[in-house]
Parts: structure tokens; C-alpha cells; sequence
């Protein structure tokens, strides 16, 4: 549920991107193909994030941390909606940033399917906020494969609407981002609440 309403979020910075990747080369089944891939891509990384994230919180639940871990996680999406105005100062991430934009610009060039999946991996590593929110939830859940199934599920939350932008192009586009930009913020405070609870 996370994922599908906070996919409205996705339409409007990732979009943009999945717009400029090209359709996979072939005819229509190879195109639908081509942005399943992409999904699964961005899937696994999810999910892979959801495993890490699960088992730095299953290793402190271990310690008796686990109440404690539930509780830092949700003070600390609560305290990063107070420091959005924070938000530009990327200066620890902005190298391995560049790094994955150089990826993405050579998968772009290419239009095979293994190169879409592969698109899909490194978009799912870019900074956002509501990936980050997910992967608190997923060190909360104190296991990690319940972090990685509860990170796949948010992946495929998002995939409706991502699914949709990369089959319907720019006839999508317009005002959407500025629209629905106020989206996360508002899952954020739930999510926040629900592992405070």
C-alpha cells in the first residue's frame, strides 16, 4: 500500500527518467518486455536493501535492541521532514551519485533487455526519500528476510504506476510533479507512526 500511493511520488522524479530510457529493440511484446525488466530491476535492488536493512535490525533485535531500533526508526523519518529544507545538502552522496548517473547514461544507449534490467538495478540505488522511509521500515521488521519481502512488496507497489508512465510516455506528463510532490511527506508521517506503534 506504501508503495502503490507513494508511487504517485515516483511519477513525478522518476519519471523524467524512465521517459528518456528507450524501448528495448524488437516489436511490441519486446517493448512491454523491455519495462518489465526495468521493474524487476529496480525490484531486486529493493529487495536487496530490505535484506541488509533487515539484518542490521534482526542483529540489534538479537542484542535486545528491538523495541529501541522501532523507535529510532520512526523519530528519524519524523525528524527528516523537519530538516527538508536540508534536503540539497548532498555533499556526502553526490560522488557515488555521479557515479551511478554515468551507469544509467550507458545503459541508456543501449536497448537490450539485459541492459533494461540492469537500468532498472542502478535506478533503484538513486537517492530518495521514500526508498529510505521503506528501508527504516524494513530494519523495524527486526529479520531479514521479513526486510526483504516487506522491501519487494513496496517495489512492486510501485510498479502500476511506473508501468504506466513508461507505456504511456509524455501523455502522462504536464503539471504531475508539482502536483503530487506534497505526497510523500504526508506517507512519511504514517509510516513514521505505525513503527512508533
Amino acid at each position: 500500500m506504501i508503495g502503490f500511493a507513494g508511487s504517485l511520488h515516483c511519477a513525478g522524479m522518476c519519471g523524467p527518467l524512465v521517459l528518456a530510457m528507450p524501448a528495448a529493440s524488437g516489436n511490441a511484446v519486446t517493448h512491454v518486455a523491455g519495462k518489465l525488466a526495468h521493474n524487476g530491476g529496480r525490484i531486486l535492488t529493493y529487495a536487496t536493501l530490505g535484506l541488509l536493512f533487515g539484518a542490521f535490525g534482526q542483529m540489534l533485535g538479537l542484542a535486545g535492541f528491538q523495541r529501541w531500533v522501532s523507535l529510532a526508526a520512526g523519530a528519524a523519518i519524523l525528524l527528516s521532514l523537519l530538516a527538508l529544507p536540508l534536503r540539497n545538502a548532498t555533499y556526502f552522496i553526490a560522488r557515488p551519485v555521479s557515479a551511478l548517473k554515468l551507469g544509467l547514461g550507458k545503459l541508456l544507449k543501449a536497448r537490450s533487455l539485459p541492459a533494461q534490467f540492469g537500468f532498472g538495478i542502478l535506478n533503484g540505488l538513486l537517492p530518495c526519500g521514500l526508498v529510505y522511509v521503506a528501508c527504516l521500515a524494513a530494519a523495524a521488521t527486526g529479520d531479514a528476510l521479513a526486510g526483504a519481502r516487506y522491501m519487494a512488496f513496496f517495489g512492486l507497489g510501485t510498479v502500476p504506476m511506473m508501468l504506466t508512465i513508461a507505456l504511456l510516455g509524455k501523455q502522462l506528463q504536464g503539471g504531475l510533479r508539482k502536483r503530487l510532490h506534497a505526497v510523500l511527506p504526508a506517507f512519511s508521517v504514517v509510516v513514521a507512526v505505525l513503527i512508533l506503534l
